[in-house]
């Protein structure tokens, strides 16, 4: 498996390729815009992108869906509680002021443990409410991307329509904190002190996180 961090020009978006070296197949996590720089890392390492996971509905992480989908076929992929957010005016209105449009609807709707097969690698889906409803965190031997829900050093917002401190708390104690201590922490933005991180440093080093 190789994994590729891109950082975007706005908000400090990271936009994540996960390839399968094996069939040279990959999938984009949250390419939220500057769709040219997302397909020229991958053309450079000769991927083809078969899936795009939005880890959860907010335009800053979704405005490039109908661009990359249009240019590649590939599949889009949304936990079913974020999935209508996808279609809304204020979703297109916002993604056009990122330099995107309005995403297309999902042709998958995740539900937690789904296993998304990228060739070979197999990602796990970890539904992580708090952020936003259908917020998730996708976990692949030994990293974890974790969208808005967990930054480095930080936590995603509760205080926008859909989230909930209660549920972003269950999501740390049930699913985050469960994993390896070593397992990276791949952040959705570059919110902290470096660019990565691990769950054993954040458990003991992130002071917003209600463990």
């Amino acid at each position: 498996m190789e994994i590729k961090q891109i950082k975007l020009s706005r908000m400090a978006i990271f936009c994540y390729l996960i390839g399968d070296e094996t069939t040279k197949t990959c999938a984009l996590i949250d390419p939220a815009f500057d769709t040219d720089q997302i397909l020229a890392a991958v053309q450079r390492r000769q991927y083809r992108i078969t899936h795009i996971i939005n880890t959860h509905g907010h335009p800053d992480h979704t405005a490039g869906n109908r661009a990359l989908k249009a240019a590649t076929g590939a599949r889009l992929l949304i936990h079913e509680l974020d999935a209508d957010r996808l279609g809304t005016v204020i979703h297109r209105t916002f993604s056009r002021i990122l330099g995107g449009k309005g995403s297309p609807p999902p042709d998958i709707r995740l539900h937690d443990a789904d296993v998304v097969r990228i060739g070979e690698t197999q990602l796990k889906v970890l539904h992580t409410p708090g952020h936003t409803p259908g917020s998730i965190c996708i976990y692949a031997d030994g990293h974890v991307f974790t969208g808005d829900t967990l930054f480095v050093g930080a936590v995603g917002r509760v205080d926008l329509p859909g989230g909930s401190r209660l549920q972003m708390r269950m999501s740390f104690r049930e699913k985050i904190s469960t994993l390896p201590a070593n397992t990276v922490v791949w952040p959705g933005h570059d919110y902290g002190p470096a660019p990565t991180s691990t769950v054993g440093h954040e458990q003991h080093s992130n002071p917003f996180i209600p463990w």
